[in-house]
């Protein structure tokens, strides 16, 4: 199977694993499934931590993309056909985070599931997302 990680389920898995709950560690720790992150997560990140908003322990956002490596998690680039395409996605009132509407177009399109604990993602589930 495929797997995107959200956000926030990367920084756990790196810093409080103990976070993310048994069924999700199960299903990113099987050696059978592909985990992969996108460059939008670390677009976000990088975003947040210049605002100020997320503090990384002593790392840098540059230091991500090769922390990801080190676990075993595949990046993915999001390509110019997923860019243009955008637009294509419904909007879904309760939820106009642009960073998780892109990732959520990027999984419907490609036959990704999504691995997060935001539940405003079920929203997205009758146009074809799938989420863990």
């Amino acid at each position: 199977m495929k797997y995107i990680i959200d956000t926030h389920i990367f920084l756990w898995l790196l810093y409080e694993p103990e976070k993310i709950d048994k069924i999700k560690l199960k299903i990113l720790g099987n050696p059978e499934n592909n985990i992969y992150i996108t460059s939008i997560n670390f677009w976000e990140i990088s975003l947040k931590f210049g605002l100020g908003k997320l503090e990384l322990n002593g790392l840098k956002p540059d230091d991500l993309p090769e922390c990801a490596l080190k676990m075993g998690i595949k990046i993915l680039e999001i390509d110019s056909k997923n860019m243009a395409t955008y637009h294509k996605l419904k909007r879904v009132e309760k939820h106009k985070d642009p960073f998780h509407r892109l990732i959520i177009w990027y999984c419907i399109n490609n036959d990704f599931i999504l691995v997060s604990k935001d539940g405003k993602f079920s929203e997205y589930s009758s146009l074809g997302l799938k989420v863990i």
